[in-house]
């Protein structure tokens, strides 16, 4: 059985600061006032209703207006991306959008996408809604495939120049030695999940290796089921926070899940459409189980770095625990199976 991606995070690292210990967390002063006078610094008046929405990351709110429709406010995680790095995401997107790419650009209010307001920054976008896609449909995967497909058409059109790359240092070995170095292994298991993760980033590194230079390009980079929302008009894709370089099949492998056959079928009917916009080059799939293990080592960094915020233990209760980093232990061992068995080609 070949595991689903880990749960959605909406979450990524571009470095690796050492954990708070000066008290409270800076979240801890947003509230709803803070939320509402930050609409009101850019010209929108929210009447007081107030959303939460998922997200861990950053804080999202859905927010009802006096004298408009409903919008989305979301306020960046502290100290996470450079306002170069945001605004880089928020021209990516709005690239998207004039290629008429279904996506969410963030709203340009006063001429800026970007604001600031009481220590944070923030972003408003339109409200839309939408459900999961159904991606045991193989009509679905195609068209969800055909606009990945476009948006690596305008990904690969120039290079990102203050996101960086997803690869084996920045979603491998720098979680790696972030978790060793801040004491969150467990001291009986420390020999044992230093030893797997050092085999699972060879295993990695021989999977890049067999790929060779395969094309990089900028991706949506978190691009899970729970990032693609579905309409009666079709699919639209919504948070790129996460967004960065990388090869092309980081945002086709998510979708992908159950047994290798399974898979198979997956790949082939997002394919199927992918390439009615995007040529993709089959070397890349040496790369799908590489991708994942680095993805099951950076989500367990992103955890323990996020740990002063006191959202995360609330929602992670099972984080840190003996069972935790056991269960982590195991899986990395299957990883370092699957990583040498051959890659998955569609039929």
């Amino acid at each position: 059985m070949y595991a689903a991606p880990p749960p959605p995070y909406n979450g990524g690292m571009d470095h690796y600061p050492d954990t708070r210990q000066d008290g409270a967390h800076p979240f801890a002063r947003l509230d709803p006032l803070t939320v509402l006078d930050a609409l009101d610094s850019v010209g929108l008046h929210g009447d007081g209703r107030l959303l939460a929405l998922n997200s861990y990351e950053n804080r999202v709110y859905r927010a009802g207006c006096e004298d408009g429709p409903p919008v989305v406010v979301k306020f960046y995680r502290p100290q996470r991306w450079s306002d170069a790095a945001i605004l880089e995401e928020h021209g990516f997107v709005a690239e998207l959008a004039a290629a008429e790419v279904p996506v969410v650009p963030a709203l340009a209010l006063d001429g800026r996408t970007l604001h600031a307001f009481g220590g944070f920054r923030f972003a408003v976008f339109p409200s839309r809604g939408g459900r999961a896609p159904e991606l045991s449909d193989p009509q679905v995967l195609e068209w969800i495939g055909r606009f990945i497909g476009r948006i690596h058409a305008v990904g690969a059109a120039r290079p990102f120049v203050e996101r960086p790359a997803l690869d084996i240092d920045t979603f491998g070995r720098a979680p790696r030695d972030w978790l060793l170095g801040h004491g969150f292994i467990p001291s009986e298991l420390a020999a044992a999940y230093t030893s797997v993760l050092d085999q699972a980033l060879d295993g990695v590194a021989r999977c890049f290796a067999r790929a060779g230079a395969v094309p990089v390009l900028r991706l949506h980079g978190d691009c899970h089921a729970g990032n693609v929302l579905w309409t009666p008009d079709g699919p639209h894709f919504v948070d790129f926070d996460d967004s960065r370089t990388g090869p092309a099949v980081q945002d086709l492998w998510m979708l992908l899940s159950g047994e290798r056959q399974e898979m198979v079928r997956q790949l082939g009917d997002v394919l199927a459409g992918y390439e009615d916009f995007c040529e993709f080059d089959p070397r890349q799939l040496h790369l799908v189980e590489a991708l994942r293990t680095l993805r099951l080592i950076h989500y367990s960094a992103w955890l323990a770095m996020r740990w002063d915020d006191p959202a995360f233990p609330a929602a992670f209760p099972w984080f840190n625990t003996q069972r935790y980093w056991q269960d982590r232990i195991l899986e990395l061992r299957e990883q370092v199976a699957l990583m040498d068995e051959p890659p998955l080609w569609p039929a």
